[in-house]
């Protein structure tokens, strides 16, 4: 599985890198705050969704401590999808939220 820290992804949104970011934390913890520009797609609904996804691009899966993510992106993995699972989830996030 790869896997990029939270603070890894926040320096390449600063530098204005474009990223498809999945939170797949439960719509409540959303809420509460996200990434700039994360899609919110809830655990228990990837297997329906991940048809929306495109197989030809990156995707960094976030959830609120890398648990649920972990488990998304084993799936998505196994599905042929390019994805990355962010560690620590938004536990360890310490950048701009929305």
């Amino acid at each position: 599985m790869r896997e990029m820290t939270a603070k890894e992804v926040e320096t390449k949104l600063n530098e204005g890198t474009k990223l498809n970011i999945i939170d797949v934390r439960e719509v409540d913890e959303v809420a509460a705050g996200k990434i700039p520009g994360a899609e919110n797609i809830r655990l228990g609904l990837v297997e329906f969704r991940m048809h929306e996804l495109d197989k030809a691009i990156e995707y960094i899966i976030v959830c609120r401590s890398g648990g649920r993510s972990a488990r998304a992106v084993q799936f998505l993995e196994y599905h042929g999808y390019n994805v990355i699972n962010m560690t620590g989830g938004m536990m360890a996030w310490e950048g701009k939220m929305e």
